[in-house]
């Protein structure tokens, strides 16, 4: 797999650009504020519907616009497919497959496949679990697109039960009642949805924790072995959770969710929040016996972000899912490493069908990627090479 061509209109600070790309490295050199870093934001939006530097679509789309627009041409086992994206100022965004709307912007997914590396990842290590709750979101949603409903769902069902719960405590203190019939129902769509995406979780990291052991032992290979856990309220009623290679049925966890509503609801009335669920667990990352936060040095925590990104990239490759190998993107990320660092992300960067790099200095990309290059200046793109 690999973007043919991409095209932004009022997307961040671009009134409008055009890149033709080539598979194989692709290097687009500029200073900092010129843009290169919003260009493969673009690219990564449409992979994930998502942005690696902030939580909401507002400020992608350009100070004093009403819209941004991303289209871009993916080639996939000998096809191309064109994808586009319209974002709009407090409304819903729209999207194309191929010059066709499409119901729901999710729809695109699987059509562009990308793994990003950027200097927000240290984040996912050193950050809240809400940010690894996230990476392994993204992730789960590269290997099967239709989880993105699931999730969506999933979120869905965590306001309206959360907007109940409140009600109901309310009730309770002004009168004593309350009728708890309609979060019964809530309960069950919490479970169903919860169960699936607990399943995947387990499973991603089930399959990722070789891929990424495999890199951390290669970006530092005189440290101790980075562990993932996945870490759930469920072990105590679950315990082959305890297993990290068992996953139990999705109908299992389903029951041991329903379980722990029935628990937990007195607190969670109490309280007016949801205190049961895949939205509170985390992925916990470790060296050797210790956990990587308060524990690992500065070097340590990047080797740990940049193995769990190589890991994704390895695992997508292996899931050999349709369309090829993903696109790898690295964002200006060079320069936060050391040389035996730079030189192992450029061995990976350097067989990828495509990998598309920004960098603020020429000279900190590594000569494995001598590629395209393109100049980012003044709102325009060149490609120099």
């Amino acid at each position: 797999m690999h973007v043919r061509h991409l095209t932004v209109a009022d997307f961040r600070s671009w009134v409008s650009a055009d890149v033709a790309f080539d598979p194989g490295p692709a290097v687009l050199v500029g200073a900092n504020g010129q843009g290169k870093t919003n260009l493969v934001e673009a690219l990564a939006y449409l992979a994930t519907l998502g942005s690696h530097r902030v939580a909401s679509d507002a400020p992608l789309i350009r100070a004093g616009a009403e819209r941004a627009v991303v289209r871009a041409a993916i080639v996939a086992d000998e096809r191309e497919l064109r994808v586009e994206l319209e974002l709009v100022a407090g409304r819903a965004n729209k999207a194309k497959l191929n010059g066709a709307p499409v119901p729901r912007p999710r729809e695109i997914l699987g059509a562009l496949r990308t793994v990003l590396f950027a200097p927000e990842d240290l984040a996912i290590v050193r950050g809240d679990p809400g940010e690894r709750r996230r990476f392994l979101d993204e992730l789960i949603v590269a290997r099967t697109p239709r989880l993105a409903g699931v999730r969506a769902d999933y979120e869905r069902v965590l306001k309206q039960r959360a907007a109940l719960l409140k009600s109901a405590g309310a009730a309770r203190r002004s009168s004593g009642g309350g009728d708890l019939r309609t979060l019964d129902v809530w309960d069950g769509h919490l479970a169903q949805h919860g169960s699936q995406l607990l399943w995947a979780r387990l499973a991603a990291v089930r399959a990722l924790r070789p891929h990424a052991a495999a890199a951390y032992a290669q970006v530092a290979p005189t440290s101790s072995a980075l562990t993932l856990r996945y870490s759930t309220s469920l072990a105590a009623s679950l315990p082959e959770l305890d297993d990290p290679e068992a996953i139990p049925e999705a109908s299992l966890l389903e029951a041991a969710l329903m379980a722990e509503l029935a628990q937990a609801r007195p607190a969670e009335i109490e309280r007016g929040v949801n205190l049961v669920g895949p939205h509170r667990d985390d992925l916990e990352l470790g060296i050797g016996e210790l956990p990587i936060r308060g524990y690992a040095s500065h070097g340590e925590g990047w080797s740990a972000a940049l193995s769990l990104r190589l890991g994704s990239y390895e695992l997508l490759r292996a899931d050999a899912l349709p369309g090829g190998d993903p696109v790898l993107i690295l964002d200006d990320v060079f320069a936060e490493l050391d040389g035996e660092r730079r030189e192992q992300l450029a061995l990976v960067a350097g067989k990828a069908e495509q990998a598309i790099v920004t960098a603020a200095v020429a000279g900190d990309v590594p000569s494995q990627l001598q590629g395209a290059r393109y100049d980012v200046h003044g709102g325009a793109v060149r490609r120099v090479r």
